[in-house]
Order: C-alpha cells, then structure tokens, then sequence
C-alpha cells in the first residue's frame, strides 16, 4: 500500500533562504505556464504537459542563474501540478461542478516543492540514532526530525511550509500492512457536535471543539492583524501569529482525530458509519427573495454556527483517518445510507421524526423504548452495515 511520512526539518538560516527562493521560482514558473495556456486557448492551440516540460531545457538554459540551479524534477513537478489542475477543471465541467478555473498562485499560495527520490532529492535510507539527513539540490543536506521509522520505498520527497515550520513529506510505495489480531466486535458509530462520537456501546467521546478553545486569542490576534499597514515588518509579525493559532488548531484536531480512531481501529473488527457529505452538510443557507425584492429570513445566523461546529469538530479528517489505519490494521470500514437513522426505534424499528425528543433524548412513539439518541442511532448504523456486509457475503 501507499503511505506518507512527514517529518519536522531542522534548517539553517542559509538552507530557509534556499528553500524559499526556490519557493518562489517554481511560483513563477507555474504562472508562466498558466499564462501561456490561457494565451493559447485564445488562439486555439492545445499546450499540453508534455509541451511545456519540453520548454523547460531551453528555460534553463536561457536562465541558468534563476531555473538552473534547482532540479529539472522539482520544476517539472511545478508543471504537473498545473496539468492536474486543468484535468481537475474539466472533470468539473463535464460533471456539472462548480468549475474552478486555476488561478495564478500568490506568495501566500505556493508552500510546497516536490523532488523525485534520487533526482535532485536523496533520503537517506539508513536509519541513524542520533540524527537523519535528506539531500536537496541547491540546499544542501537538511537534518531531519524523524520520530519514526520510514517503511516501503520513498518515491517522491516534497517540503512543505507551514507557517515558520518547514516539513518533509515522503511519499512510499509497497509499505507493508500492519494487520492486528482479530477480536470478533463490531461498532456503529455516530458523529455528533454535542459529542465528537457515540458507538453502539454506549460510548461518549467528548467533542474538544479546538477552534472554539482558541476563539478568543485568534479574534485578538485578528483584530491586531487589521491594524497593521500592509507590506510592513509589523503586519508580517501579525500574519506569522494568526497562522501560528490556526497550526496549532489544525495539529490538535488531527492529533484527535488519529488518537480516536486508532481506539477504534485496535478494538474492532468491523466499524461501522454514516456516509456524511460533510460538504453539503456544510453549505451557506440559499437566499429567500420576497415580491417586494426584499429577502426572507433564511436562518442564515443560525446555520453559520452550525456549519463552524460542523468544521471544528472534523469529521471529514477523522473519517479519513479511520479508513487508513482500518487498512493497514486489516480491519473493515463500512459507510452507510444515514437516512432515517435517528429517527428509527432500535427496538421495534418504527421511523418518526417524534421519536427524537431532543438533541440527546429518544423516545419511541409506537413501543415507548426510551434511550439516548446518539447510541440509538449508532445501533442503528452498526445493524446497517452487519445487512451491507452479509449482502456482500
């Protein structure tokens, strides 16, 4: 299977200089070759990938001082990513999607290079006790912080920026499962706000709403942000404090996410959960025009806060989180259909939107069963998926 690894760099003020220049030039180069593909679909003529990454020996060599001295690999990969764009684009298109033509990258818009493994990059594959390096062209070795070790074989290496942090990510092939012993239980599992998650167990585990914990410095730090003058050293100090609030936002919610998971991942065999649309889910309330050419109320506050504690809680990183370990560990992920499944009795099976009294109380219509909406619902899911698994069987 295919897994990544990524690693804190320990880099000196020369190899930041570096890596940033080479930032930049990859930047200008990936808007180069936007702008020409704009200009000849104008003119109707067809550039495709193979064109432009042909362009690049004699752009080299016309600018050996700025293209020259970086990797042929980490430029060509700049080009790849803007073909994939495109193809991303008119899969849209074709689909009905919202298009999404590519735009040109900004400096705040471009935070990562990637080298091919061996071709103006080299991991160093033996494992060290002490410190790791890994071999950039034009920036020299670059110590690495490597907490664990890398399995398979390192096909791509890419440094990512984030914030005053620089990354490395290495991308393997062939790494090898990792399948645990089997335990025989099997869970539904239902994601909430109230609760970040119930399982059929009766299971609680509490939501830590991270962006919520941080709101009240991130708002000061904004605040402080739309003081400053633009282009001033000031404002660059602002940006690096807000980016650094909503990094640690970020690291705490997939710190949570992989923690959950990996609970759920050693103690069952099968998991079982609603197929979400976290997407749809999360859309902005549609506008309501009166005659008058006024606009209904639309509950667009209301949904607001919903869709920020919908985002918070990040579902759609655990979900994805859930699935790559499930994989490694041998274990099976099931996604279900989620209609119905709060409001149908876990009990005698009857579906009323008055079976679920409230956010966390459930009370049948039809029989009187009463229970805890969320694990009334996890049953539900897991009963689902055991049918979509004997169905497959």
């Amino acid at each position: 299977m295919r897994r990544s690894y990524k690693f804190l760099l320990r880099l000196t003020r020369n190899q930041v200089a570096a890596l940033e220049a080479c930032l930049e030039d990859t930047r200008q180069l990936y808007n180069a070759a936007l702008e020409e593909r704009r200009e000849a679909w104008r003119k109707g003529v067809s550039v495709s990938f193979y064109t432009q990454d042909a362009q690049l020996k004699e752009i080299r060599k016309a600018d050996p001082e700025q293209y020259g001295r970086w990797s042929f690999m980490c430029e060509s990969a700049a080009i790849r990513r803007l073909d994939r764009a495109f193809k991303a684009f008119f899969r849209r298109v074709k689909s009905g999607e919202a298009p999404g033509y590519p735009r040109f990258k900004g400096r705040g818009w471009w935070d990562s290079v990637e080298w091919r493994n061996g071709d103006g990059a080299k991991w160093d594959s033996v494992p060290h006790p002490t410190v790791t390096r890994v071999r950039l062209m034009g920036i020299g070795h670059v110590r690495v912080h490597q907490h664990r070790a890398v399995k398979g074989i390192v096909k791509t290496v890419t440094v990512k920026r984030e914030g005053s942090r620089w990354f490395v990510v290495l991308s393997c092939d062939d790494v090898p499962a990792e399948p645990l012993p089997a335990t025989g239980a099997a869970v539904g599992i239902d994601l909430g706000i109230a609760s970040f998650l119930t399982d059929s167990g009766g299971t609680h585990v509490p939501n830590p709403r991270h962006l919520a914990a941080s709101a009240e410095h991130l708002a000061s730090a904004q605040r402080a942000l739309a003081r400053k003058k633009r282009g001033g050293k000031r404002r660059k100090k602002a940006v690096a404090r807000v980016a650094a609030l909503h990094g640690k936002v970020r690291r705490g919610r997939l710190d949570h996410a992989h923690k959950t998971a990996l609970a759920l991942v050693r103690d069952n065999d099968l998991i079982v959960h609603e197929a979400l649309q976290v997407a749809n889910m999360t859309r902005r309330a549609k506008p309501r025009p009166a005659e008058d050419g006024s606009f209904e109320p639309n509950g667009a506050a209301a949904k607001t806060g919903l869709n920020k504690s919908i985002n918070d809680a990040g579902w759609g990183i655990f979900l994805s989180v859930l699935c790559g370990k499930a994989e490694s560990a041998g274990r099976t992920v099931i996604a279900v259909n989620p209609r119905h499944t709060s409001q149908r009795c876990a009990e005698c099976g009857h579906v009323a939107a008055g079976n679920r009294v409230s956010q966390a109380a459930f009370r049948c219509l039809s029989c009187g069963h009463r229970a805890h909406a969320d694990v009334n619902a996890a049953i539900n899911i897991l009963r689902a998926g055991l049918v979509l698994q004997a169905n497959a069987a």
